[in-house]
C-alpha cells in the first residue's frame, strides 16, 4: 500500500464494498453553521438549557423560537452543502457510500442528494404540531413566526423542531439503523466528529470491532485514534473532495 495517506486512502476506498460515512459538526462548520462547543461555539452565547432543554421548552417555547428567528434561520436559508457533502452524494452514486449517519440537524446531506441518510438527532428544517402532528418546512415555520411567538398550528398546539431536545432519547428506529449499517460496512469514516457525545461515539467502535477500517477526518484529537486505520487532522471536505477529483 503507498505510504502517502491520500493513496492510501484512495486505495482504501478503491476496494471497499460498503463505506459508511458518520459525520458532525465540523462537517457542517464549513458550510458556515457554527458548531455548538469551543471557540465561536452557539453555546457560549445561547443556553443550550433553554433553547435545547425539551423541559424549558415545554415552560418556555419563545426561547426556543426566539433563537430560531434570529439566530438558526438566518444561517440555515443561506447554508449550502460543501464539498465534503458533495463528494459524499458522488461516492453514493458511484456505489460505494451505502449510508451517511449523521449528528448534524441541519439537512445538507439530503440537500447534496444524499439518498440514504440516517438523522440520529433530527432535522430543523422539519416541524410538526405536538397537537393534531401535521408538518411545516423551514419556510412556514418562519412565516409563522414573524406572526405569532410562539407559533401556534392552526387547531391551537404548540409547534416544535422535529429535532432531538436535551432530555429526549434518540430515535430507537434510527439508532438501530445506524447500529445495522456500522456492523456491516467494511469501512468507517467519521467526519467533522469528536466522537463524545454518546451513544453515536459507540457506532465507529462497532465496526472496527467487526472488522471494518475506521478513518477519522476531523480537527483536533478524538478517543478513538488509537484504533484508527488512518487519521486525518483535516476539514472533511478538503480530504473528500481528492477522493473523487
Amino acid at each position: 500500500m503507498p505510504d502517502n495517506p491520500i493513496s492510501q486512502l484512495k486505495s482504501i476506498i478503491r476496494d471497499a464494498t460498503d463505506i459508511v460515512a458518520f459525520s458532525g459538526a465540523g462537517l457542517s462548520a464549513e458550510s458556515g453553521i457554527p458548531t455548538y462547543r469551543g471557540a465561536g461555539g452557539l453555546w457560549n452565547e445561547y443556553d443550550p438549557d433553554k433553547y435545547a432543554n425539551i423541559d424549558y421548552f415545554m415552560h418556555d417555547p419563545s426561547y426556543y423560537w426566539r433563537f430560531f428567528r434570529d439566530v438558526r434561520y438566518p444561517i440555515l436559508k443561506d447554508a449550502k452543502p460543501n464539498e465534503g457533502h458533495v463528494a459524499l452524494a458522488k461516492m453514493e452514486g458511484q456505489g460505494k457510500c451505502k449510508s451517511v449517519i449523521t449528528q448534524n440537524i441541519d439537512g445538507l446531506h439530503v440537500e447534496a442528494g444524499q439518498k440514504r441518510v440516517i438523522e440520529l438527532h433530527g432535522n430543523t428544517r422539519r416541524f410538526y404540531c405536538m397537537n393534531c402532528s401535521d408538518s411545516l418546512n423551514l419556510s412556514e415555520a418562519h412565516e409563522l413566526v414573524g406572526r405569532e411567538l410562539p407559533p401556534k398550528c392552526s387547531c391551537g398546539g404548540l409547534i416544535r423542531p422535529d429535532v432531538v431536545f436535551f432530555g429526549e432519547s434518540l430515535p430507537q428506529e434510527a439508532l438501530e439503523e445506524a447500529s445495522r449499517a456500522s456492523l456491516e460496512c467494511d469501512v468507517f469514516i467519521v467526519l467533522g466528529s469528536s466522537l463524545v457525545v454518546q451513544p453515536a461515539a459507540q457506532l465507529p467502535v462497532l465496526a472496527k470491532r467487526r472488522g471494518a477500517q475506521l478513518i477519522i477526518i476531523n480537527i483536533g484529537e478524538t478517543p478513538l485514534e488509537g484504533m484508527a486505520d488512518l487519521v486525518f487532522d483535516e476539514n472533511a471536505s478538503v480530504i473528500l473532495s481528492q477522493l473523487v477529483s
